[in-house]
Order: C-alpha cells, then sequence, then structure tokens
C-alpha cells in the first residue's frame, strides 16, 4: 500500500511540475498570410507535443512544438493548393525538409484578468526569437484552454521570400512581412 501512495505521489508531483500535456486532437492553430496588395492565404497546421503548466489561475510554463510537414492551405483546393503548401514547405519558406518542427517555449506570462501577456522564445529555421502577445485563459471541466493571437514577422527567421523589405520591384508578388497565427490549446 505504502508503495501505491508512492507512486500516486510521484505520478502527481510530475504532472504538478511538468504542467498538463496539450491534447493535439481538439487543439487547433490556423495562420493567415497576406499579400502587400489585397489577398491572403489561411491554413492550418498541427502540434506534434506540447504542454502548459496552470497555478492558481495563472499560466506558468509552457512549450508548444509545430509539425511543420502539416502546413496546410485551407482556401484553396487542387493543383493550386498542392503549389502552395509544396512553396511554403520548401526553402523559400520554411524549408521542411531541413527544420522539420518550430517551437514555442515560454519565459514570463503576465496575468491580467482572464487575460495572460505571454512572452517567449519562438524558433523557426533554427533562428529564435523573443515575442510577446495576448492570451486569455479558461478552465474547461478539469482542462484549460489557452487561446489567441500572434503576429510573427518571417522575416525576423530568414523567410524573406517576396518581401518588400528585401527585395525591390515585386509589384502586386509582394508577401507582407507579418503573418498571424490564431491558437486555441487544450491540455488533456
Amino acid at each position: 500500500m505504502k508503495k501505491l501512495v508512492i507512486t500516486i505521489a510521484a505520478v502527481a508531483l510530475s504532472i504538478a511540475s511538468f504542467g498538463q500535456k496539450i491534447n493535439q486532437e481538439v487543439s487547433k492553430v490556423n495562420w493567415t498570410a497576406y499579400k502587400v496588395v489585397g489577398s491572403s492565404h489561411t491554413g492550418d497546421i498541427a502540434i506534434k507535443e506540447g504542454s502548459f503548466k496552470v497555478k492558481k489561475g495563472e499560466v506558468k510554463e509552457g512549450e508548444i512544438v509545430i509539425d511543420l510537414s502539416t502546413l496546410n492551405s485551407t482556401d484553396l483546393e487542387g493543383e493550386w493548393k498542392g503549389k502552395l503548401d509544396g512553396h511554403l514547405k520548401s526553402a523559400d519558406f520554411f524549408d521542411v525538409e531541413k527544420y522539420p518542427t518550430a517551437t514555442f517555449v515560454l519565459k514570463e506570462a503576465i496575468k491580467e484578468g482572464d487575460n495572460h501577456k505571454l512572452k517567449g522564445d519562438l524558433t523557426i529555421k533554427g533562428i529564435t526569437q523573443e515575442v510577446v502577445f495576448d492570451s486569455k485563459l479558461q478552465k474547461v471541466d478539469k482542462n484549460h484552454v489557452l487561446e489567441g493571437q500572434i503576429k510573427i514577422d518571417r522575416t525576423k527567421f530568414g523567410l524573406k521570400y517576396g518581401s518588400n523589405s528585401f527585395f525591390d520591384n515585386l509589384g502586386d508578388k509582394a508577401i507582407a512581412d507579418e503573418f498571424e497565427i490564431d491558437f486555441k490549446v487544450q491540455t488533456i
């Protein structure tokens, strides 16, 4: 009996120390990228793994790993969808063959009511930059849901293709430097 209690305590301590795993099945990560003139593309991407820790209603720790091989446009179909998805995975953009994942590691969370200002290190293509963004935390049954939006300047991670900041005379082919990620992650 003593062994069982110690085992249960060790498991509880392990969960408390590392946070709750992110439920990959119900969590959503969507992206929107814009051309400088007019149009945009939307899509989704899968979470490979991750967890975050909540203590007394405050986010304390967190890490998420994104599987870039699942990069998927949702606004196109057929041949054009295949071309865009392939181009985004190529060395022009995310270079998925060489860099199959992107990661975010939380460094600090400041609670402001139900909202949290999250600060952490985002790594894309082997380049790490600090990012800051707002999120909202909710409790659903025994789990937590963290959702928000982050704007990312892709050029800071070496994704310079089609950027007016680096190339001249792109006209309506220019792609905005920033893209948006909308996320809603839920723990198991």
